[in-house]
């Protein structure tokens, strides 16, 4: 099952995360995977126990539809949004070999779109402002599951950016006042229509936006104060939805991406691909996580992998002491791993079967172990306060000990579907629902 391809990690390089989060106070959650990059939350103590009306705070609805998280910057919560305001046109019909399962029927009408970043107040979830960033009959339909607001934004101390995708990106101050725009990236085509989603992240003076598609796939560098394109990188990759990771290997800032390819790393001044390795399945959604000298990437669509590498390589570097560990069994699809206490948590493909690794030797404490309450995820697995959050689309959310041996503690059911990595943020949780945002605080 476990290809050991490194029998020491004595050569290891320090490798800490510098990821998007990492700007922020200990208690923001400025990015769908956290101050880490990796899912876990470095302070705080959420409610491991709720329901929808018990340690609910507050909850507000949410016009439209969309599965990407809340971030959180002090005292304001930000979600993305597609509201319907009118009839679309009907889409093409797909070729017969890219039909997906949903298409094969008569395609619905695409509907007129309003795009929306919506912000609201942190302690009372009242509304403070609402900017509609453009409004758009989508090009190319999507997947059932699958809305058109799936990219998560992403904030610092004086920006929120919002991504999505073929809409283009779109720059505004904490009030709403809108910054700057980019909308000249093109139309994505992705794959069998299963629609757009990957998020931006944020580092240092720089926004990274992923492109990956059945066309021309890049990864772009622009400046976060104007928008302007630093570097633009042409990636050999077809449909991706990952987003990317940055991370410092020896003072040298790495972008890794995931990659139907190859997983690959590039310098963050110049976008030059630094390594690859290949190995990964098709469609590949999940994300890298990264930390103790080592970046793990993996997939799990009609195929499984997940890869352990050492970051200082380069080149090709498959077949090399640069990988330290793979797998070939139960890996993630949809949802990305959780790294946190030198564990590594995913779940089986899409389903709610989750495995928990030692990080550095890839051996299981266990393995595809069934999560009751809960049978498909797209919603991430997150640390905080000492627990695991697992999260189904059913709306229950089961917690765990963050502990080698399996431990249930609670499963906790809001009774409405969750597509959206909930985020924590001090001693509150933030759970963006199919209709509503919750704050669960005890």
């Amino acid at each position: 099952m476990f290809c050991k391809l490194s029998p020491t990690l004595s050569l290891v390089v320090a490798l800490a995360l510098t990821t998007p989060g990492n700007l922020a106070g200990a208690d923001n959650w400025a990015h769908w995977r956290g101050p880490t990059g990796n899912g876990a939350a470095t302070s705080g103590n959420p409610p491991t126990h709720w329901s929808d009306t018990e340690n609910v705070k507050w909850k507000v609805p949410i016009p439209g539809r969309g599965s990407g998280s809340p971030v959180i910057w002090d005292d304001r919560v930000f979600v993305v949004t597609a509201v319907t305001v009118g009839a679309g046109t009907p889409p093409a019909p797909p070729a017969p070999q890219n039909r997906n399962q949903f298409q094969r029927g008569s395609a619905p009408g695409i509907p007129n779109l309003d795009f929306q970043v919506l912000c609201f107040d942190r302690q009372t979830g009242q509304q403070l402002w609402k900017q509609t960033a453009v409004t758009a009959i989508p090009h190319q339909e999507t997947h059932a599951t699958n809305g058109f607001a799936s990219a998560s934004p992403c904030t610092d101390s004086s920006h929120v950016y919002a991504h999505f995708g073929s809409r283009g990106l779109y720059c505004y101050t904490m009030d709403g006042e809108l910054k700057w725009k980019r909308d000249d990236f093109g139309k994505m085509i992705t794959r069998s229509g299963f629609g757009e989603g990957s998020s931006p992240t944020l580092h240092g003076d720089m926004i990274l936006v992923p492109w990956d598609h059945e066309g021309d796939s890049a990864l772009y560098a622009l400046a976060k104060s104007t928008g302007e394109t630093i570097w633009k990188t042409e990636r050999d990759e077809p449909s991706c939805w990952a987003t990317p990771l940055v991370i410092d290997v020896d003072g040298q800032k790495q972008v890794v991406m995931n990659g139907q390819t190859c997983a690959r790393s590039y310098d963050l001044k110049s976008g030059e691909e630094l390594w690859r390795c290949g190995g990964q399945t098709t469609r590949p959604v999940a994300s890298a996580v990264a930390g103790d000298g080592l970046v793990f990437v993996g997939s799990g669509y009609q195929g499984s992998f997940l890869g352990a590498f050492r970051p200082d390589g380069r080149g090709d570097i498959e077949g090399t002491d640069r990988v330290v560990w793979t797998t070939n069994r139960d890996t993630p699809d949809i949802a990305s791993p959780l790294l946190s206490g030198g564990r590594l948590y995913f779940h089986k493909g899409k389903s709610a079967n989750l495995t928990c690794l030692d990080a550095a030797t890839g051996k299981p404490y266990y393995q595809a172990v069934r999560l009751p309450g809960i049978s498909r995820t797209y919603a991430s697995p997150m640390a905080a306060g000492g627990h695991v959050y697992l999260t189904g689309r059913s709306g229950t959310t089961v917690v765990i000990k963050d502990d080698p041996t399996l431990q249930i503690v609670a499963s906790n059911s809001l009774g409405e579907t969750v597509d959206a990595t909930p985020a924590p943020s001090g001693d509150e949780l933030f759970i963006r629902g199919e209709n509503h945002l919750f704050c669960i605080a005890n």
